[in-house]
Order: structure tokens, then sequence, then C-alpha cells
């Protein structure tokens, strides 16, 4: 099985997605605001999580 460079990148970004949407749904914020930042994450991969990563919710967050 090969993985090209392009494929390593998609499972990487595949993997920090996941990541991020198990941070967004242990955080602290209403459920709504869970719901505004999976559906960025879902649908705008790389810029979702970018942006999730400098200004979403944290475990334990309450913003």
């Amino acid at each position: 099985m090969h993985i090209g460079y392009n494929g390593l990148w998609g499972l990487l970004l595949l993997a920090g997605d996941i990541w991020a949407i198990i941070n967004i749904l242990q955080s602290t914020v209403p459920n709504e605001k869970k719901l505004i930042w999976i559906i960025a994450v879902v649908l705008l991969p790389l810029l979702g999580l970018i942006l999730w990563y400098f200004l979403g919710p944290r475990i334990g967050s309450h913003g």
C-alpha cells in the first residue's frame, strides 16, 4: 500500500479534525456553540481546524 505525500497530509488533517471535534464536545460551552464549531471544522477542514485552534472552546472552557 502506497500513501503519497498528499495522502499523508490528508491523514494528518483528518486526525487533527477528529482531535478538534473531540475537544469541542468535551468543552463546557453551550451545545449551540459546539454545533457551530463542529460544522465549521467538518465543512472547512483546514481553515476550521486553524480557527478552532486559535479561537475555539477548550476542555473546561466557558467561552
